[in-house]
């Protein structure tokens, strides 16, 4: 062996004490760089058990964490957007549907079920951020509008879980009349004195949150959640002034009044229960709905 050559390895750099570990396998935490397996995460809802960060979770697997036994019915999954105004942007907005549904496996960015928690039976409906950016077009208005509906014809409390960019500009008009429609809804739940329960999650943004994720008798977030109308860069640049630290997180929005409480995801069910209980009374039936005149 030549003298130049090494029999031992010299000093390691941090290219060389990189792991290949096999792809899809593994999550890399955004907050703290701790390696999890994914099965390790789902463990954990999807929360680091290292630093607490929340990673994006499906509105399926929501529901699974928060009905009995993971138990629920599903409902409307045969609807579908089209496309009246045949939008144009990089791509047609029918490729961008078609896309979507082969990469989540979903109609649309918003299901609904109803099941029960803590033997409570309750309405609710979850977007759906891969889907889109979890968008609000006509359907997923549609979708929440029916979860709100089957609230207030059964008398049971009513659950929504948000994690959106806001409306979804390819239907215009269209989108944004689903702000009113739902709000118009939730008034009418409100005056059946049947409650509401909004959980936001990171991101809540745009149309969805100056509609009905703003509207729940209480509101509760992640920790961490994004929460607000129009992004942070975008409020910057148009008042020309830096935003206070934390500005549209969840903790920010807490300590200035516009949330009830933070929750964390692996708490969630159990604190969706006690707030039921605590709803309802102890299984005390609601009011009867008041018929519309």
């Amino acid at each position: 062996m030549a003298w130049f050559k090494r029999k031992t390895q010299g000093i390691l750099t941090s290219r060389d004490e990189q792991i290949d570990v096999p792809e899809g396998q593994w999550e890399k935490c955004p907050k703290c760089s701790h390696i999890l397996h994914r099965r390790e995460l789902a463990e954990h809802a999807r929360v680091c058990p290292k630093c607490g960060h929340h990673f994006p979770m499906t509105s399926l697997d929501y529901f699974r964490l928060i009905f009995d036994e993971g138990r629920f019915t599903l409902h409307d999954q045969h609807l579908t957007s089209a496309d009246p105004l045949e939008f144009v942007d990089r791509k047609p907005y029918t490729v961008r549907l078609e896309e979507a549904r082969r990469q989540t496996g979903l109609n649309e960015a918003a299901q609904r079920a109803t099941g029960t928690v803590g033997g409570h039976r309750i309405s609710a409906a979850a977007l759906d951020f891969r889907f889109i950016g979890g968008s609000m077009g006509s359907v997923v208005g549609e979708i929440v509008a029916r979860a709100i509906k089957t609230a207030y014809t059964e008398r049971i409390p009513l659950l929504i879980i948000s994690q959106s960019g806001g409306a979804r500009m390819m239907e215009g008009i269209l989108s944004l009349m689903q702000m009113a429609k739902t709000a118009a809804l939730l008034t009418r739940l409100d005056e059946a004195r049947l409650p509401y329960i909004s959980l936001m999650t990171n991101p809540t943004t745009g149309g969805v949150t100056a509609s009905f994720a703003m509207l729940g008798d209480i509101n509760l977030a992640e920790p961490g959640a994004l929460i607000g109308f129009a992004g942070p860069r975008v409020i910057r640049q148009a008042v020309g002034q830096d935003l206070p630290p934390g500005f549209q997180s969840a903790e920010f929005l807490r300590e200035h009044g516009f949330l009830d409480d933070i929750v964390d995801r692996r708490q969630l069910r159990r604190y969706l229960i006690h707030l039921l209980d605590l709803l309802l009374e102890s299984g005390a039936p609601l009011p009867e709905t008041p018929s519309s005149s």
